[in-house]
């Protein structure tokens, strides 16, 4: 195996690895909000796109407008988006999130920062300083593959919108815990400190947690 083949492999593994750590600190905000899979769609898109018709978030949906008008519905009931005509057209109605939704998703998108900012407080100058440098490598890396990826099939890249909403908003965290994953010892940190949360909740946490799941 090449060199940079393994170093991939091993910087991989160790993502994976730093993923399972941070699963539930990632995952509770996003079971918490009790969302569908086509509620969390419609607002990873306002997220990204910001105020969007109907006709374009059923398309980039695939769904009929109909079907997006129900759906649309039952966020306007909860309060995570708001319609109104459009001002040009008034037989268009346009959809944006609303404070409500906008917290919604500002808060699954960062899911974990706070953890991940601890542990990174435990690491050495030095390898803060390579975590920087590789987050910067992998921040860099990223633009340049959307901007390569946005010059391609029009339809291809609305699909690649709605199934890559997260990652492309949430593209500095993503490339923290690459980069994190460089340092070895920063798996060693999590690893280290989800024990001493364990220990140190006892017999309490598993029933909290539960009663979430």
């Amino acid at each position: 195996m090449a060199e940079n083949e393994r170093l991939i492999a091993d910087i991989m593994h160790a993502q994976q690895q730093l993923q399972h750590l941070f699963a539930y600190d990632r995952s509770d905000p996003l079971f918490s909000s009790q969302l569908t899979m086509p509620q969390l769609k419609i607002l990873l898109l306002l997220h990204r796109l910001g105020d969007t018709s109907g006709r374009e978030l059923a398309g980039l949906l695939g769904v009929s407008l109909a079907t997006l008008s129900g759906m649309v519905d039952r966020l306007v009931t909860n309060d995570l988006v708001t319609r109104a005509e459009d001002p040009h057209d008034r037989r268009v109605r346009r959809i944006r999130l609303s404070t409500t939704g906008t917290e919604m998703i500002s808060r699954i998108i960062t899911a974990g920062t706070e953890k991940q900012t601890r542990l990174l407080r435990k690491l050495t100058d030095a390898e803060l300083r390579t975590v920087r440098d590789a987050m910067q490598a992998m921040v860099r890396a990223a633009t340049e593959d959307a901007a390569g990826t946005e010059a391609g099939d029009p339809a291809e890249n609305a699909a690649r919108r709605v199934t890559d909403a997260v990652a492309a908003e949430a593209v500095e965290s993503v490339a923290a815990d690459v980069a994190e994953a460089v340092a070895a010892e920063m798996a060693d940190a999590a690893a280290a400190d989800v024990a001493d949360e364990v220990a140190g909740a006892g017999e309490t946490t598993a029933p909290g947690r539960a009663g979430r799941a």
